[in-house]
């Protein structure tokens, strides 16, 4: 797939992985510091380090790219003259960050109308940037990578987390419990996008989540499909940027655990 130019003639690919770069500049000098909370909801926060993530990357994206559309986690959604949208989520992993736990990451995916077709995730404190194209396979760094070959749950290695819903997270943790005995082990995430970035190089076999929105999933989802993975919601279902609940595996993983929690 032809990417759209930027104003300084670089890719739409260059242009995420700077930005993207720049977030997580921010965030790794400020790692293990005092952070300015505020609460949006039920151990729901935004830091004073997502907002000033968030400007750099819209600061790049905008002088770039100012005729796309934005639609970024702290700062809402802005429409473009475009048919193309950008979907940023400056700091995936408050929480893990906020406690100086090192799981963290920046996530930035461009649309076109409600394609997928971009998607750039990077950890900033172990200098790793997942990258992929629609049609293009998926990377870490300059190396290709792939979803695991594993095909039986029994071996598989379970990533998930629980949400800020606590009727959700309740359910979550159903689940958790009745997956936790027929697999090699289950580990609650922190980061959603990062454990979808970890399904495409095959570090977790499945992630799954009840409640996500679409900053949490759209570069994740891209990185999973286009390194051989299937995203679907738990009955089965191809999904799109409104649906809440996932599961990323290879195909066979995903068919198992469809299998289990629609018996």
């Amino acid at each position: 797939m032809e990417l759209p130019r930027a104003r300084s003639n670089q890719t739409a690919l260059a242009v995420a992985v700077k930005a993207a770069r720049a977030a997580g500049e921010i965030s790794r000098e400020r790692f293990g510091s005092a952070l300015q909370i505020n609460h949006k909801g039920r151990n729901n926060i935004v830091t004073d380090v997502d907002c000033l993530s968030e400007e750099a990357i819209l600061k790049i994206l905008r002088r770039e790219f100012p005729d796309h559309g934005i639609l970024a986690e702290e700062s809402g959604k802005s429409d473009g003259d475009t048919p193309y949208t950008w979907i940023i989520d400056p700091l995936d992993g408050t929480n893990n960050y906020l406690f100086g736990l090192p799981f963290y990451s920046v996530s930035i995916a461009l649309m076109q109308e409600n394609d997928i077709f971009l998607g750039v995730v990077y950890d900033p404190l172990r200098d790793e940037l997942f990258s992929s194209v629609k049609g293009s396979g998926a990377w870490m760094n300059d190396k290709r990578i792939s979803v695991t070959v594993e095909t039986k749950m029994a071996n598989s290695f379970i990533g998930s987390d629980v949400g800020y819903d606590s009727v959700e997270g309740k359910r979550m943790l159903d689940t958790l419990g009745m997956l936790w005995p027929r697999t090699h082990g289950v580990r609650i995430v922190g980061s959603a996008v990062l454990g979808l970035a970890y399904v495409a190089c095959g570090r977790v076999s499945l992630y799954i989540h009840r409640n996500l929105y679409p900053w949490d999933m759209a570069a994740g989802t891209l990185l999973v499909r286009e390194a051989g993975g299937v995203v679907t919601d738990w009955k089965g279902r191809d999904v799109g940027m409104q649906t809440k609940q996932i599961a990323a595996a290879n195909m066979m993983l995903n068919k198992e655990f469809v299998e289990l929690v629609t018996q």
